[in-house]
């Protein structure tokens, strides 16, 4: 067992913070419990981990059990932002930003450190409706995952290595919903996962991930903004994204195109401006139909 506490010098909301890395309120890596600490289930370099993280008094009081331990509460204050600096952030450029930006002055930018971890739930994301995506991350890390070191919540799993994402059967993958093409994606991907280092800057990572077929802008960006905390990284390519910077920015739907032009002059930042407006933007009036969802998992 390892422990510690972080002090973080700037204002810190553990929720604001963590809830991005999350994929969906079922997600099996993490959990939220009632006394008001993150759990969250990992594997490093030294074997699979289990952080528990309680903020007390304007500190976080970090454990963690497993192999890992000691390298995953060293990653504390990374993971909470500490390297992330928001004080040239030009939020006063926009009103709606400008008033987020001062409501929530502990929204930190972290980095967990772990690609692969944050790349296979990104492409299992990739064209589908987000809830199916969900379900089939916590279908595939349920049953291929192994349970989380320690005291860990019941269910906290530990996702797989990318060498059994790679040798799982495609019998597996169907029944989880996941079609060929996103299957073949994670397979490919995990071939090169040992080149695909956190140590990596976002600009090299992002050329390594793009040389992978079927990893594209968005998937490259989802990975680099989790993983390294990537402060200025957009999804292009988001069905929801561009209209709800639109609809706040400028009070218009807009395409990719005009979402980039809108985030412009938040560059270096873009992804502080995204974050705001996820929590405190507005989304146009929904017009036609959802997307269907998938057929129920077995």
């Amino acid at each position: 067992m390892a422990v510690d506490v972080y002090r973080p010098a700037r204002p810190l909301d553990l929720v604001h913070t963590l809830v991005p890395l999350r994929h969906g309120g079922g997600d099996p890596v993490w959990r939220w419990t009632r006394d008001g600490a993150v759990w969250w289930a990992t594997r490093t370099a030294d074997g699979p981990a289990t952080l528990r993280l309680e903020p007390r008094s304007g500190a976080v009081h970090a454990a963690a059990w497993g192999p890992g331990a000691e390298r995953v509460v060293a990653g504390v204050p990374a993971l909470l932002g500490a390297d992330d600096d928001d004080s040239t952030f030009p939020a006063h450029l926009h009103p709606l930003v400008d008033r987020a930006h001062r409501a929530l002055p502990g929204l930190r930018i972290g980095r967990t450190g772990q690609v692969w971890e944050q790349l296979v739930p990104a492409v299992l994301e990739q064209r589908v409706v987000g809830l199916d995506a969900q379900a089939s991350w916590r279908v595939l890390v349920r049953r291929h995952g192994t349970p989380a070191p320690g005291p860990a919540p019941e269910g906290l799993t530990v996702a797989p290595p990318a060498s059994v994402w790679r040798d799982l059967p495609v019998w597996v993958w169907r029944r989880a919903g996941v079609d060929a093409q996103r299957h073949g994606t994670v397979v490919r991907a995990a071939a090169v996962a040992h080149a695909l280092g956190a140590d990596l800057g976002a600009t090299e990572l992002t050329r390594r991930l793009r040389t992978v077929p079927g990893i594209g802008p968005w998937t490259a960006a989802e990975v680099t903004s989790r993983a390294l905390g990537d402060v200025d990284a957009v999804s292009v390519g988001d069905l929801h994204l561009p209209n709800l910077v639109g609809w706040s920015l400028a009070g218009r739907r807009t395409d990719d195109a005009g979402m980039l032009e809108l985030l412009e002059p938040f560059r270096p930042q873009r992804l502080r401006a995204v974050r705001l407006l996820e929590v405190a933007g507005s989304r146009p009036p929904a017009r036609g139909p959802r997307a269907p969802r998938a057929r129920a998992l077995v």
